[in-house]
């Protein structure tokens, strides 16, 4: 066993305890649901706190989570009477090298740094953090495919407390493993990403349709593919990357639709990510699904519809679906076995429920009444998820229910080896033994856990 006291003194970031006055606040997540009251939190500085921190975790037998930016609602930040690795205090600069094209980022560093400093560089990234371990897609992913097509290198801490530097030519089996695999194989304290010329503003914003033109808008949208009360409305945000005018001429389409608001225009490239954060405020109960399918169907998006204005008025949740669509050329160019993603030809579509829902730290907070609202949340978007794939071919259907795993707040429920299996597909059996290599012990098991290879 390793003793706190010794464990104390060698660390040199914060370990914030239960009694500790900045508790609430550390344990404090994006999603309430996701929290979860830990016995320590440790507020590493480097890499070698990282390493004291798995030690001491693993010497006592406490359960390890690793908190980049803090936002999966699935809990994958948090770990019940167990030890935080937060790398959001400290470790969540980035330095931008322009002759190089190349952005050091940390582990814990949120998307806007990163957006804010390359851009007075005339440079952009696709995304960062815990989005790059799952995958990545952004607003540039079509023209630069996903994050960690454009992930160069890592530094990553293990389960047995070695540092090691990963990349095409130097632990490369561990590179595949990260770039999709999420922190199934340790804590990535470094990101060193690819980074593109980027004209300094882009136009973008949303657009929103009554109800009555949903019919107009899915024959504009499956054309388009291949080259406020309390009444549901279809809000469709636009991203081009260059100027307005152009912009407007190339979704002409829609707006001949006839929208009741035009909230788009003109914007710095780097308030392009947060475009959505006053509809996505933190400190609520949050349940995410992620779901894949081929085009909109107007029969099954009306149903859907009806569904959430159910929600909205039976429940009081917050409802939304939302259908990403942008050509996946540069996404589907890199070969399936070439990184642990699952690469699908097919759009993402996000179901987002929200609530008002208690933190840890409240009065009156109660496990049984989250647990509640999180199943009632589950059962609402299984609703849906039936609805989307409904149209998709039968073999393709569970595959396609699962959707992309940043999606998904089930990470960890139900059978995590079989949702795993789904999640990585044929990558999976090459992810269990890299899995064995570098933590055979399972001590990172947070997200989609892979099995080690027997």
């Amino acid at each position: 066993m390793s003793d706190f006291a010794t464990f104390k003194k060698a660390f040199k970031g914060d370990l914030i305890l239960p009694s500790d006055p900045d508790y609430p606040t550390a344990v404090a997540r994006w999603a309430v649901n996701a929290e979860r009251n830990a016995k320590i939190i440790a507020c590493v500085k480097d890499n070698e706190d990282v390493v004291l921190a798995i030690n001491h975790a693993r010497a006592n037998q406490l359960p390890i989570a690793i908190r980049g930016g803090g936002h999966n609602p699935s809990g994958a930040s948090s770990s019940q009477d167990g030890l935080v690795i937060d790398l959001s205090k400290y470790i969540n600069t980035v330095r931008v090298d322009p002759k190089e094209k190349l952005a050091y980022v940390g582990g814990g560093a949120l998307w806007a740094t990163v957006d804010k400093e390359a851009i007075t560089y005339g440079l952009a990234t696709v995304g960062v953090g815990g989005l790059t371990l799952g995958g990545g897609y952004g607003w540039l992913s079509s023209a630069h495919g996903l994050v960690i097509d454009n992930l160069v290198q890592a530094t990553v801490v293990t389960a047995n407390g070695d540092i090691l530097t990963t990349s095409d030519a130097e632990n490369p089996d561990l590179f595949f493993g990260l770039r999709g695999g999420g922190c199934n194989f340790g804590v990535v304290t470094e990101f060193v990403l690819k980074l593109h010329p980027q004209r300094a503003t882009v136009y973008a914003g949303v657009v929103v349709f009554p109800q009555t033109s949903l019919e107009k808008l899915v024959d504009a949208t499956n054309e388009w593919l291949p080259g406020a009360d309390d009444k549901p409305v279809i809000i469709v945000t636009l991203f081009y990357n260059g100027p307005e005018a152009e912009g407007r001429e190339r979704f002409k389409p829609l707006f001949d639709i006839g929208p009741i608001a035009d909230r788009t225009k003109e914007i710095p490239f780097e308030a392009l990510n947060g475009l959505h954060n006053d509809r996505c405020p933190d400190r609520k109960g949050v349940y995410t699904r992620g779901v894949l399918h081929e085009k909109p169907n107007v029969q099954h998006v009306r149903q859907a519809i009806s569904v959430l204005l159910q929600a909205y008025q039976e429940h009081a949740l917050r409802p939304a679906i939302v259908f990403e669509h942008f050509p996946l050329h540069k996404v589907t160019l890199v070969p399936r076995d070439k990184m642990a993603i699952r690469r699908d030809p097919t759009s993402n579509v996000m179901i987002v429920l929200a609530w008002e829902g208690k933190s840890v730290a409240d009065d009156g907070f109660s496990e049984k009444k989250r647990e509640a609202e999180v199943g009632r949340a589950k059962k609402i978007a299984q609703q849906l998820v039936e609805i989307i794939t409904s149209q998709q071919q039968p073999e393709m259907e569970e595959i396609h229910g699962i959707g992309y795993s940043n999606y998904n707040t089930d990470a960890l429920s139900g059978s995590a080896d079989e949702r795993a299996r789904l999640v990585f597909a044929e990558n999976y059996p090459k992810l269990q033994r890299i899995k064995k290599r570098y933590d055979p012990d399972n001590v990172f098991n947070k997200w989609f856990p892979i099995t080690p290879a027997a």
